[in-house]
């Protein structure tokens, strides 16, 4: 693996990359609390025929930061997202990979540059419109998602830095197997989350989005919901859905009614692995992802 430093817009960013630049390429986007190093076992599995590169997205790890909350709209990340599939893809990709809240920038890049990216992978990552319904409905999504409007509050930050970051590790451990965080990539996301100020840049994703989130057995009437046209969110390329069942944050649910915004869908179901599937089963996620690309 290399890694790389680049600008955007004269902004700076970082990347994690494996493979022959050149070849075709595969952007993997992680989400949160990540950084580029969600990839990190991935990316050498994947390399042999692609040019695979995972960058830390806008306000993580080692790339722009900005502390504003208007700079963390999905249409500016998606931007971001553009760029890197021009600046190492030329202009092209064979498939675009998500996790989390890098599934949210790869839905949107998918749905505003559907003729540049070959293939679109989401691993435990949502549509917006099948979420939406989900997080108003009042029900099991809306109780699982609750800590998303305790991550928007104002000043967050200051209590997720607190005792090396410990609360933001209890987001990673809530009813999800951790077998995989060794003490040496503890140590490195620490590193990758910095201090208030960085954190602070992660939680912005949250708060410039404007998906609405309901009280439990609250639901909220689709008239207050934010419009989301189905003409404007569909996916036209082959989509292939990776879900690690025993995810706790983001649950099947939060995904029915996915086939009606694709042309092209394949949902693979995953026993054993939950929303940390890439470093659980990285070995199978790449297979499942190359048989994919195989075959679209």
């Amino acid at each position: 693996m290399r890694d790389i430093h680049f600008e955007i817009g004269g902004r700076p960013f970082f990347a994690k990359t494996a493979g022959k630049e050149g070849a075709p390429l595969i952007l993997c986007l992680h989400g949160f609390p990540e950084y580029s190093g969600a990839y990190e076992e991935v990316l050498p599995l994947l390399a042999e025929d692609y040019f695979v590169v995972a960058p830390d997205q806008r306000g993580f790890g080692q790339s722009w930061r900005p502390l504003d909350v208007a700079s963390y709209k999905t249409g500016k990340l998606a931007g971001d997202a553009a760029v890197m599939v021009d600046h190492f893809g030329g202009g092209r990709a064979a498939a675009v990979v998500g996790h989390d809240w890098g599934a949210a920038v790869a839905y949107a890049l998918a749905m505003s540059h559907w003729v540049q990216i070959d293939a679109l992978v989401v691993a435990n990552g949502v549509h917006p419109a099948p979420f939406q319904r989900a997080m108003a409905a009042g029900g099991a999504q809306t109780e699982a998602s609750q800590y998303i409007d305790d991550l928007r509050i104002e000043g967050k930050e200051r209590d997720l830095i607190k005792d090396d970051h410990a609360a933001i590790f209890e987001i990673f451990n809530k009813d999800m197997d951790m077998s995989w965080m060794t003490p040496e990539r503890r140590a490195a996301y620490r590193k990758a989350w910095g201090d208030e100020n960085g954190v602070r840049a992660m939680l912005n994703w949250y708060r410039a989005s404007p998906l609405k989130l309901a009280k439990p057995s609250q639901p909220i009437p689709p008239e207050d919901l934010p419009a989301l046209p189905s003409d404007a969110l569909r996916v036209a390329m082959p989509h292939l859905l990776i879900w690690g069942m025993n995810d706790s944050a983001l649950l099947p649910e939060s995904y029915d009614g996915l086939d009606a915004f694709c042309d092209d869908l394949t949902i693979e179901e995953v026993a054993g692995a939950d929303h940390w599937i890439l470093h659980q089963q990285p070995a199978d996620v790449a297979s499942r992802i190359l048989r994919f690309l195989a075959r679209a």
